[in-house]
């Protein structure tokens, strides 16, 4: 018989990956053109092409047994080596390739470093909308997830609550900005107003706290946007990256944790992700992908279609009635449900073959998120059912 657990993480199961599962079956019943799915954070935009060239390069003059080989379980020293070179670059802070550990993907990386940090009853703050993954991550780790309530007019960071929620238990705090599922970029005055805070309650409690930032969006900004680094403001940082979105990679699985060279204790915290990377069963980041994205740290994709899309779609939406903040990064639109109930709306949608995920997912229920990194054909011929869809309630 499986774990108790398990049984409430299967009755929890993602919402997003059942909407996902959702298309395929309305895909085959009316055709895939006559179906909208804008569920899942998948990206349309192929891989640059220099990702293939790498790879062959590597399958060419590489040897076999270190593509396909053990390393330290941190990485290839010179895959962390060129990474650590270019975020130093992008940021102004100094890595080294003893702050890089490969991870599989950023998922891999938070669940590494959450390993690593928590004690059981630790608690990890979160600001809604978040990614619902997160409960998950901490709980693995017997963690408490401590909620902070959105700030719905902009969806930046709600520092006020968060002086009121903070707490000797604080451990950890995880940001999330290009956000998902708003698409809000943090600019730096609201990441210095959060850093001071935590350097006054590190001073208040006599512990340290910290601030870890998932960013496999960084690189899809809009309007020439720039997500302020936290390593640039706070000694207690981590950085968890992946390769998914920027190079249209989710299914290889490859990131990296970049740990804050000032960081307290910062033998141990190194340390402590290498053995944590290894009993966690991941051993060590899919090897050719490692070499692969070392050589092409500065491609990124195109993100100009995703900023077609969203503003085709922010543009359609808002004058059949939608409201919405407008995205600034990642490919996400969070507007609000035209009902209470978000999860009522999306099963309406779906009457219009518009698959959408509950707002209610990411801690905010009201609204609806909506993957705007699709096939551009597909989001235009979406806009009749939205219009369809909006006209039912009036």
């Amino acid at each position: 018989m499986i774990s108790s657990n398990i049984k409430e993480l299967i009755k929890g199961s993602s919402v997003i990956r059942a909407m996902f599962e959702e298309g395929k079956k309305l895909s085959q019943q009316f055709g895939s053109e006559n179906v909208y799915d804008f569920s899942l954070g998948n990206p349309w935009v192929e891989p640059p092409v220099e990702i293939k060239e790498s790879i062959l390069e590597i399958l060419e003059h590489e040897l076999p047994n270190k593509i396909h080989g053990y390393m330290n379980n941190s990485g290839f020293e010179d895959a962390r080596e060129i990474i650590a070179k270019r975020l130093s670059i992008d940021s102004g802070v100094t890595f080294g390739s003893e702050h890089i550990v490969m991870t599989v993907g950023a998922s891999g990386a938070l669940n590494v470093l959450l390993k690593t940090l928590l004690d059981p009853g630790d608690e990890v703050v979160v600001f809604a909308p978040f990614f619902g993954e997160y409960k998950n991550y901490v709980s693995n780790f017997g963690g408490n997830l401590i909620i902070i309530p959105p700030d719905m007019s902009s969806f930046m960071l709600n520092i006020a609550e968060l002086e009121h929620k903070i707490s000797f238990s604080t451990k950890a705090l995880i940001i999330n900005s290009p956000n998902n599922p708003s698409g809000a970029v943090y600019s730096a005055e609201i990441i210095k107003e959060l850093t001071e805070l935590l350097e006054k309650k590190q001073k208040e409690y006599g512990h340290s706290i910290y601030l870890i930032s998932d960013e496999p969006y960084r690189k899809i900004v809009f309007e020439g946007g720039d997500p302020p680094y936290i390593t640039n403001f706070y000694n207690n940082s981590f950085i968890a990256y992946s390769y998914s979105k920027a190079l249209s990679l989710p299914g290889e699985r490859i990131g990296y944790l970049a740990v804050s060279p000032t960081i307290d204790d910062i033998e141990d915290v190194l340390s402590g992700l290498n053995v944590a990377n290894r009993i966690l069963g991941f051993v060590n980041a899919p090897s050719l992908f490692q070499l692969a994205v070392a050589r092409c740290d500065t491609t990124a994709v195109d993100v100009s279609v995703y900023q077609k899309n969203r503003d085709m779609l922010f543009k359609s939406l808002t004058d059949f009635g939608f409201s919405c903040v407008k995205p600034q990064g990642a490919f996400y639109m969070f507007p609000r449900s035209l009902e209470e109930n978000d999860a009522a709306f999306c099963a309406k949608a779906k009457e219009f073959r518009l698959l959408l995920v509950p707002g209610s997912a990411f801690a905010c229920p009201g609204f609806f998120r909506l993957a705007f990194c699709v096939d551009p054909d597909m989001a235009e011929r979406s806009l009749e059912a939205f219009e369809k869809l909006a006209q039912t309630y009036k």
